[in-house]
């Protein structure tokens, strides 16, 4: 509630366009402004997701670093005012640079940064795109180790009978999907309010939801993980995951700079172990495990959210080291964002 007052004060400061912020903030940047991000909007997502990550808000890094990344970027293009083009490719490659850093998954920020941010893959944007993508990787590794997110267990499908029931899954997680861009978009009616009023309802809201799951707060690595080693049941993953989508949904939806990919991994992630739990029950014989599924839940939910299911595949591989998860995961990664378009 604290950190709600304080980024409402905050946003107080600056005018109503001021605020935007994120990978959508980029996106249009990119592709209405000839990539030009104003600094005003990098300042208020630099401090302004810092103090929400820091108070606990239902908010991941990974979005605030694609907007200083590209804007940084974008800024250092303008600085030697450079041509239009080139000011568009280096947003690119800030993009994927913030992604391949963050996540350490220098294959996944080179194609998120091609598939949502410039639109096109060409020879011309994949090569500075690369270099960009390796040298923040290097650069990550070298002052903070090469250390992953989370080190996922050695888990494969355990018989290709379940495939019909992974077809299912991948529509069920893009339903959930539907569902938390509905909630978004239904919060933004409200952005006519005063930013305090909003700041403080996305505060009280979040907070008073992790009196009960404490989980709901900040990005939840520990809980990805533990989802994925199936160490909780059914109830408590299903209760995690839907106050996840609520506390995140509706900070974003009322305006508050923060992240949304590392919430929607944590989504993915228990439901897809909930549905892994299922599954037990619904097929004879042996069956995944539910970390398995867990995995399988992360990347759909990802490539759902936001619309680049051949970034959140690879992404998947990477954060997993895991080969086996690659056919399962196309299906659903191309099935569930059907449901979300």
């Amino acid at each position: 509630m604290l950190g709600g007052l304080l980024l409402g004060l905050w946003l107080m400061l600056f005018a109503p366009d001021a605020p935007k912020a994120g990978v959508a903030h980029v996106m249009a940047r990119k592709a209405y402004h000839q990539g030009k991000v104003p600094f005003k909007n990098t300042l208020v997502q630099f401090v302004g997701s810092a103090l929400a990550i820091v108070t606990g808000q239902s908010a991941g890094r990974k979005g605030p670093a694609v907007h200083l990344g590209s804007a940084v970027s974008s800024q250092i293009g303008s600085l030697f005012h450079l041509p239009h083009n080139s000011v568009r490719l280096m947003v690119g490659c800030g993009t994927a640079g913030a992604i391949a850093a963050s996540f350490n998954t220098p294959m996944a920020g080179i194609i998120f940064a091609m598939e949502v941010i410039m639109l096109e893959y060409s020879i011309m944007g994949f090569t500075p795109v690369i270099i960009t993508a390796v040298t923040a990787t290097l650069l990550h590794n070298n002052l903070y180790g090469a250390k992953m997110a989370f080190m996922a267990p050695d888990i494969s499908m355990e018989s290709i009978n379940e495939m019909p029931l992974i077809l299912v899954y991948g529509v069920v997680l893009g339903a959930i999907s539907a569902l938390f861009t509905k909630t978004v978009t239904s919060m933004q009616n409200f952005a006519a309010q005063p930013v305090l009023a909003r700041m403080l309802v996305a505060g009280t809201f979040t907070g008073s939801l992790a009196y009960f799951v404490p989980e709901v707060m900040g990005m939840g690595t520990d809980s990805i993980l533990l989802a994925i080693e199936g160490q909780y049941a059914l109830g408590l993953l299903v209760a995690w995951a839907v106050a996840k989508l609520l506390a995140t949904a509706i900070s974003v939806g009322l305006g508050m700079p923060i992240g949304l990919i590392g919430p929607t991994v944590l989504m993915g992630a228990c439901a897809g172990s909930a549905l892994g739990h299922i599954s037990s029950y619904l097929l004879d014989g042996a069956t995944s495990d539910a970390g398995f599924y867990a995995m399988l839940g992360m990347g759909t939910m990802m490539s759902a959210v936001l619309q680049a299911p051949l970034a959140a595949l690879i992404g998947l591989m990477e954060l997993t080291h895991n080969p086996g998860i690659i056919l399962p995961g196309m299906a659903t990664v191309v099935i569930a964002p059907r449901f979300n378009s």
